[in-house]
């Protein structure tokens, strides 16, 4: 556990916040998660409320729950190819599902054991974690880490196909609260941060959670 109060990560709550865990915005039923595009796949995807054709199905893709750590991945929507920041809502149990069947991305031995093991659940795996630095409202890393999903194979068309209950543009957001901080209006910029809140996964042995 980390002794650190949950509103440095930007008005989420307040507690002590474990080392790995997962916070997002979610419902009874969906949890909303975060990615960056071209706006050539990002506005149509917006638009439709899914994602094109153009979207390659087949590829990883990683979603994020954490608005913050997408803000720090995509530098407020400025980086190229990244331009169009997306909320995904997409049904709980499919992201469950995806928990239960991950790995990590990295070999901890204290989890999987010698590196030959974790080598072929990663292998076998439709979906792999990474847990990275949370970061605070100036996008500076917090001592606590933020859950990465990567969806590849089916999980990753079950994700675009399946799971996505509505995708909405919040690009125009970022914008705004980046320009808020710019501008020294931090609690106005904090006031507008989703509210991200711990996600009842339950333990989450195999995942070093």
């Amino acid at each position: 556990m980390s002794d650190i109060d949950h509103d440095s990560a930007g008005g989420n709550g307040n507690g002590n916040v474990p080392a790995r865990q997962i916070r997002a915005a979610h419902t009874d039923t969906t949890i909303t998660v975060y990615q960056a595009y071209s706006p050539s796949l990002g506005l149509p995807a917006a638009r439709d409320g899914r994602f094109p054709p153009a979207w390659k199905r087949e590829r990883m893709t990683w979603i994020k729950p954490s608005f913050l750590w997408m803000m720090y991945r995509c530098g407020w929507g400025t980086k190229a190819d990244q331009e169009t920041v997306l909320a995904v809502e997409i049904t709980r149990e499919g992201f469950d599902r995806a928990l239960r069947d991950a790995c990590l991305s990295h070999h901890v031995p204290d989890v999987h054991g010698d590196r030959a093991a974790w080598k072929e659940s990663l292998r076998a795996a439709p979906a792999r974690v990474q847990w990275d630095p949370e970061r605070d409202l100036r996008l500076n890393p917090l001592p606590y880490r933020s859950l990465q999903l990567g969806l590849s194979g089916p999980a990753s068309r079950a994700y675009a196909d399946e799971w996505t209950v509505a995708i909405r543009d919040v690009t125009g957001l970022a914008r705004e609260i980046r320009g808020l901080l710019g501008a020294g209006d931090e609690a106005a910029a904090r006031a507008l941060l989703p509210a991200e809140t711990p996600y009842p996964a339950g333990p989450l042995p195999h995942l070093g959670a």
